[in-house]
């Protein structure tokens, strides 16, 4: 039963509970379908109206000075109403948060809701660690976001139709409009009703919980929670107010640039652009804000260079320095998790923008005075290296989430192609721009991507490449050189059979090869398939992690063996000169720990064997570094709840992984009501006069291969494999050197056995291996541990360990995590298995002590279950 408690228990739970990034494919793709249109839209809209950006630079030029500063004061106005609103969404609930908090909390979520899907929505369940450590719980942290968000949806119906009204008195309205404003107040209108049905417990209640039963804990706290109707109005308040300012940063944006201004067209232009902005599923609705503001301003009465030089102000004013701010708080304090993300998010956002610059039509009046600077090769060239680039960077974004020091150096390099080839392909400083932002990131965030790359594989693709362009060359030339001069209308001499090979290998192009039929085009895409598929395999063999697998020595073997004699104090201590292993020695020989490593981690079984507290302190550390030299992260396994504190003092993070049972030798007995059906199992098999018998090392060859013979009908009946790592495996050297508990029946024939291993905490014993036949009798699992522990005693030894009994223990859950946890465990079926254990554990009437999981940053808890699939696997 013991073996039962370690089984794959980490793997299915957080396999449960974890949600990766891209697991809702489907959701994801339409989303970004919608912001490619969206952004294509934009990018259509300003090459239209190319005759007139050139007047927009001297719009901006002569603006005046005191309204800009103005337009930053409104803007900081802004951001402390923001902070404010969220202050008295919170207190709606009846929690109080501090304003600095409220504000740092609306700077970060309204800078990541940028680079994210559906950024405005779910920019609402970030960054809740620093509010929750004040004691306020996460479901009260949720409640209070999701009514900051409703609010910030429903003020904007209530500014807009009485401005909706008013333009439609005048005619100044379209049907599209009310269209959009027609969605929006359906979708408030939905989300009030399904809330009040949640709360009220009604159908919605009923739905969500058939369809979603793991969200029972989260709806029974929202349910719990009443909203003070007065702090939910000064809410509404302090919204509307917050889009009176959006409607006075359009009209101080007219009157800087010395435009007429009117107040109509920047409310109609300031609520079209906030309808906009809500159904952008992408980068905050840059784009569609822009192209829809300045359509309506344009409606207005407004010229095309007006309405833009007016919307890009707006948006400096209502975009550009919250995001800034944001960006320099999260910078200040920055999330481990999102350090990984964004840089890849931005260089994936890059790749699609360089695609889309290059398919769409350069600025006409840009590109006439680039002509007279570059030749016409140089900026075709220029376009080819953007777009292979945009590809490049697609590929490279998904190797930056692994931290991969070689993808970041890619990741750079294809970044200043973009931000050199975009200025010399049409003078698109917009592209270069965002280039340049990414080049800047890229190099703040250079410390989060450390881990190494195999150098064999690193050769070998060297090694592909040079032969793929030997054999395409030879190909190319030939096929250059031997074509019929009809398939190109050129007769090709050997350099230029060279050349143009080169140019398609290398997916530059080349702008004077004009195919004219079938069979040309094809010859054409063969070379440039091998050459994307040949580089693809390059770029993937130089970012492959490394990871350097070592054995452990005979030296190494004999100073761990020598530590566990002097220091051992846990029942794990066993396995960690396990075979499977790898060991790292500190520096002074004082201590060690054992691990195994599994893609770029190093996962570590329980604390290091140490003289004291403060060398096995001083040994992680030694470890860590090992780790971040050679590529790898740690993570630190089944750690007792007594020795979280010196993680944290390191800045680690802990997770609750379950519960080891101890018995009490001194005080276990058979006695009292709660061990009747205990008595009343053993008695029946005591009738059957089976024989106990506890063998000493060394153990004959002959008893092994019988209890082989359980051992392999008790995996074939489970279904089971052997697991390593934190328990042990059928192995016939080590077997032969320890005691082994034998049940024989009445024909001699041995149907149960366990092995009793080295435990090395003072006056404990305990065991690994519990096995049985096939027709052994019901209860034989409990004769034989209650034939260890009446041996145990004779050994004068006063407790047995009896394993860990994985997710339970949790009596009163804190966090949303041990919610779901305890949700799990009791309700959840796949689960089940876990409380049968405990249960059947509770009979021998054992004390709990609670096991951790250790990490570094919230990045590795989500994959966690991948990494301990691949550690705690069969031979």
């Amino acid at each position: 039963m013991k073996r039962l408690s370690k089984i794959d228990y980490c793997i299915k739970f957080f396999k449960e509970r974890s949600v990766p990034l891209l697991s809702r494919n489907g959701k994801i793709i339409t989303q970004f379908i919608l912001t490619v249109f969206f952004l294509a839209i934009a990018i259509w809209f300003i090459k239209q109206e190319q005759t007139e950006l050139s007047q927009i630079g001297d719009s901006f030029t002569n603006s005046k000075l005191e309204w800009i500063i103005g337009g930053i004061s409104v803007a900081l106005l802004y951001i402390l109403l923001q902070g404010c609103m969220y202050v008295t969404s919170f207190a709606s609930i009846g929690v109080k948060i501090k304003l600095n908090q409220a504000l740092v909390l609306f700077l970060k979520r309204n800078f990541i809701s940028v680079f994210i899907p559906a950024g405005g929505v779910a920019s609402l369940y970030f960054f809740t660690e620093s509010i929750a450590e004040k004691g306020i719980e996460k479901v009260q942290i949720h409640l209070a976001s999701t009514i900051y968000g409703f609010i910030g949806i429903l003020s904007v119906i209530i500014v807009g139709i009485p401005l909706f009204i008013y333009a439609l008195l005048n005619g100044t309205i379209a049907s599209s409009e009310w269209i959009g404003m027609t969605v929006i107040i359906l979708l408030i209108v939905v989300l009030f009703v399904l809330f009040n049905s949640i709360l009220n417990k009604g159908i919605a209640n009923k739905l969500v919980l058939k369809w979603f039963p793991k969200t029972e804990i989260f709806l029974t706290d929202l349910q719990n929670h009443s909203i003070n109707r007065n702090k939910f109005i000064y809410t509404v308040l302090l919204s509307i107010f917050i889009d009176i300012i959006g409607i006075s940063h359009l009209y101080i944006a007219m009157v800087a640039l010395q435009f007429e201004p009117s107040l109509v067209a920047a409310s109609m232009g300031y609520i079209i652009s906030v309808i906009f902005l809500i159904i952008s599923p992408f980068l905050r609705g840059l784009g569609p804000v822009e192209v829809s503001m300045g359509f309506i301003l344009i409606r207005y009465g407004f010229t095309n260079t007006e309405a833009i030089s007016i919307t890009l102000l707006y948006r400096v004013f209502e975009f550009w320095i919250p995001l800034f701010i944001g960006m320099l708080t999260f910078l200040s304090k920055i999330n481990k998790l999102l350090m990984r993300i964004v840089p890849a998010l931005l260089l994936f956002c890059l790749g699609i923008i360089n695609i889309i610059s290059v398919l769409t039509p350069a600025i006409s009046d840009r590109l006439m005075r680039l002509k007279n600077f570059l030749p016409l090769e140089a900026i075709h060239l220029s376009n080819y290296l953007v777009f292979t680039s945009g590809l490049f960077l697609l590929v490279t974004s998904s190797f930056m989430l692994k931290g991969l020091k070689m993808a970041w150096w890619f990741g750079l390099g294809l970044s200043v192609i973009s931000l050199i080839g975009n200025l010399t392909k049409a003078i698109d400083f917009e592209e270069s721009t965002l280039a340049l932002i990414v080049c800047i990131i890229l190099i703040a965030t250079r410390k989060e991507y450390y881990i190494k790359t195999n150098p064999r594989l690193r050769l070998l693709g060297l090694q592909t490449a040079i032969l793929s362009v030997t054999a395409v060359l030879i190909y190319g030339i030939l096929g250059f050189y031997f074509l019929d001069k009809k398939h190109f209308n050129i007769d090709f001499s050997i350099s230029q059979s060279i050349r143009y090979t080169f140019q398609n290998y290398f997916l530059l192009g080349s702008y004077d090869l004009n195919p004219t039929d079938g069979f040309s085009r094809h010859f054409l895409a063969s070379i440039k398939i091998s050459g994307f598929i040949s580089f693809s395999f390059l770029i993937y063999t130089l970012i492959k992690p490394y990871i350097s697998k070592n054995s452990v020595s005979a030296a190494e073997k004999e100073i761990a063996n020598d530590l566990l004699e002097k220091y051992g104090n846990s029942p794990l201590d066993y396995f960690k000169t396990y075979f499977d292993k790898l060991l790292f020695i500190s520096q002074n020989n004082d201590a060690f720990l054992a691990y195994r490593i599994t893609g770029n981690f190093a996962v570590v079984l329980e604390n290091p064997v140490a003289k004291n507290s403060q060398e096995a302190k001083q040994c992680i550390i030694e470890f860590d570094n090992f780790c971040y030299e050679a590529g790898l992260k740690s993570i630190y396994y089944r750690i007792p709840e007594e020795n979280l504190e010196m993680y944290q003092s390191l800045g680690k993070k802990y997770f609750f992984v379950g519960q080891e049972g101890i018995v009490d030798l001194s005080t276990f007995s058979l006695e009292g009501g709660s061990k009747k059906s205990l008595r009343n199992g053993l008695k029946k098999i005591s009738d059957l006069e089976l024989k106990t018998t506890i063998n000493f090392p060394p153990i004959k060859d002959g008893l092994l291969q019988k209890i082989r013979s359980v051992s392999d009908e008790w995996l074939e009946e489970t279904g089971r494999e052997e697991i390593l790592f934190s328990q042990g495996i059928f192995l016939w050297d080590e077997l032969k050197k320890q005691t082994i508990i034998t049940i024989e029946n009445k024909e001699e024939r041995i149907i149960a056995f366990l092995n009793i291993i080295p435990d090395y905490t003072k006056g404990e014993g305990t065991y690994d291996l519990i096995r049985k036949t096939t027709d052994a009798p019901n209860g034989i699992i409990d004769f034989i541990l209650i034939e260890l522990f009446n041996y145990l005693k004779s050994q004068n030894l006063t407790a047995v360990n009896l394993g860990l009994a994985p997710m339970s223990g949790i009596e009163n859950p804190n966090t949303i995590q041990e919610r779901s946890m305890k949700y799990a465990y009791e309700k959840v079926k796949s689960f089940s298995h876990y409380k049968g254990l405990r249960d059947y554990k509770e009979k021998f009437s054992p004390s709990w002590h609670n096991q951790y999981i250790v990490f570094t940053d919230d990045y590795d808890l989500i994959q966690i279950p991948r990494i301990l699939s691949k550690v705690i696997k069969p031979r």
